[in-house]
């Protein structure tokens, strides 16, 4: 076909024609090479770089590429301006909310450059969760809504996904309860899913897995690590164990991520064993991240040297640490006292792997010293950090303080707390903990006044445990449990077996200036004494009992679990707040330093 002036029209361009069908071929394995040469082959015979079946093609190509480049898809944009079609602004909205640059996906969209479709919002909406910008999310949704197409299956599946990566996983479920059933797709579930396990919500993952799983729902990788998270996160064993052997059965267990979350989910349950069993059968499968877990897995079960163990076995292989392994590395020094080891391996982090130390690498060096009892070395550690240090290093020296009772520096730490985070109830817990300790009653009484006064709350200690597949959680002094009558008989008779191996309770633990034996009663209704007692009415004898405590283990709490895993031959298992201790036969993996 001729056009006006006797050449030929574009759409009917040989070499337009040309370029497209080659661009269409790349697609199974693209090239930005490849992209870059058709283009150019494509304009040096003629055709007008404002073409819009060039761009079209050439952006959908792009699209293809990963990571793809925004800087030159924006370009080939710009050349059918002021009038694009809408799927190809769609397809560089596309490209920008994935990019390290997703606020360009707003931006463009700001210019209204054409009429929105079904697929306009989506990438709107995970540029948004991207940059956790809830007003310009909350925004867009109400323009989705006010077009008509906030009720399309993909855009509400972006939607769960906003909410939830901006922490309001009730929003998230609001909208995914919007989704009707029988239109929910992988992504809908995967999403809410992902929404609950990311903010700490394990059993609301459970909840909607189970729903998923009712309805018949094939269930994929992503979707069986958001619930071995969730799992781990609450120390359900037992679930877990059952999950993969879900996975084992539908052939997931060759899927790495999959294989990574089932060491995270055994070494959080205490279950190094089977962490260094899923390990080994990964195989030539596995990935930097499967080392760093399960390095952080035995640091943080008290297995510090065999952790340096297997980082060394890591080097030997070539493979190049993350930050997080070496996290993983300074925190298994910091819980073995191996101080010289520590500033060693922090040295070779920065001059051998080129990791610039983050906050956490710090304040591991902050919790290696403060352990060790070289609390003033902490403390000028501090001092010379080359970032400002935050509040979690300042409540890190605060615990060595209480821990070996430096109360000049104690509270210097409370005072830099009370600059960067007021009103945390833990930190009044531990400078309690340090004025209890050097027996400054008066202060201890101000100081619960103060807590009082300005409206904070002490979480109460909870712990959990799981039986024949249930999770039953229990707090201190809990007599709300059906059976609680033969749990506190249970106590009773744990106590006086107690007293025969000569244990002598240590009631400076009770932050209290009451008569002793007040406080030695509130010792033995420590939640994860109740959970303990219950945990020995019910299992069977000779099985390991495990428990999830939310706090620290106090030490008369640490000293009586060594006794009844000796008195009654059971291993048991306690995650607190910041570590594992695996108590058996009257001994702990900790060594009684933490």
């Amino acid at each position: 076909m001729l056009d006006a002036a006797g050449g030929r029209t574009p759409s009917t361009h040989p070499a337009l024609r040309h370029c497209v069908a080659l661009l269409r071929l790349h697609l199974a394995s693209p090239s930005l090479a490849a992209a870059k040469q058709l283009h150019a082959r494509a304009l040096r015979a003629g055709v007008p770089p404002s073409h819009p079946l060039l761009a079209k093609h050439l952006l959908f190509h792009l699209a293809a590429l990963r990571p793809p480049p925004l800087r030159y898809a924006v370009a080939v944009l710009t050349r059918i301006l002021p009038d694009p079609d809408p799927f190809s602004l769609n397809t560089v909205l596309r490209i920008a909310a994935s990019s390290p640059r997703p606020r360009v996906a707003l931006a463009l969209h700001a210019r209204r450059l054409a009429p929105p479709d079904t697929h306009t919002y989506p990438p709107l909406i995970q540029a948004c969760a991207r940059l956790l910008s809830l007003r310009d999310g909350e925004r867009i949704h109400a323009e989705a809504a006010k077009n008509g197409f906030a009720t399309l299956v993909f855009v509400k599946n972006s939607l769960v996904h906003l909410y939830g990566a901006c922490g309001l996983f009730e929003s998230a479920h609001r909208v995914f309860d919007e989704i009707p059933v029988r239109e929910r797709n992988l992504v809908s579930w995967n999403s809410m899913l992902n929404g609950f396990a990311a903010n700490g919500r394990p059993n609301e993952v459970l909840t909607v897995f189970r729903e998923m799983m009712d309805v018949d729902f094939a269930p994929d990788g992503f979707t069986m690590v958001s619930v071995l998270t969730a799992c781990a996160e609450i120390g359900a064993l037992a679930l877990g164990r059952r999950v993969h052997m879900y996975l084992a059965k539908v052939g997931l267990v060759g899927n790495s991520h999959v294989g990574n979350a089932l060491i995270d989910l055994y070494a959080k349950c205490g279950s190094v064993d089977d962490a260094r069993k899923v390990f080994e059968e990964m195989g030539t499968g596995r990935t930097v991240v499967s080392w760093t877990s399960l390095i952080v897995g035995l640091a943080v079960n008290g297995f510090g040297k065999e952790a340096l163990e297997l980082f060394g076995a890591m080097e030997r292989e070539k493979l190049v640490p993350t930050e997080i392994t070496m996290v993983g590395v300074l925190y298994a020094c910091s819980h073995c006292g191996l101080v010289d080891d520590g500033f060693m391996y922090f040295d070779r982090m920065k001059e051998e792997y080129g990791i610039t130390p983050r906050i956490e690498h710090l304040g591991c060096m902050v919790d290696l010293l403060g352990r060790a009892g070289k609390v003033e070395k902490a403390y000028d550690y501090i001092g010379t950090m080359p970032l400002e240090p935050n509040a979690v290093v300042w409540r890190t020296l605060l615990g060595a303080c209480a821990m070996h009772k430096k109360l000049e520096l104690g509270e210097a730490a409370w005072a830099r707390l009370v600059e960067l985070d007021p009103g945390h109830s833990g930190d009044y817990v531990l400078l309690s903990n340090l004025y209890a300790a050097v027996g400054r009653w008066a202060d201890v009484h101000v100081l619960r006044k103060t807590m009082v006064k300005d409206g904070v709350r002490k979480n109460p200690g909870r712990s959990l445990v799981e039986l024949r597949n249930s999770v039953y959680e229990f707090v201190m002094g809990d007599r709300s449990h059906p059976e609680s009558e033969q749990i506190y008989k249970m106590l009773a008779q744990i106590a006086e077996r107690l007293r025969h191996e000569g244990y002598i309770p240590r009631t400076s633990n009770v932050l209290a200036d009451i008569e002793e034996e007040e406080k030695e009663t509130a010792l033995n209704y420590h939640s994860e004494r109740l959970a303990i007692a219950f945990a020995l009415l019910k299992s069977l004898p000779s099985t390991p009992i495990r428990i999830v405590k939310n706090l620290r283990v106090c030490r008369d709490c640490h000293t009586v679990i060594k006794l009844i895993s000796k008195i009654y031959d059971r291993e048991i298992i306690v995650r607190d707040r910041s570590r594992f201790h695996h108590f058996k036969g009257g001994s702990c993996s900790c060594k009684d330093y933490w």
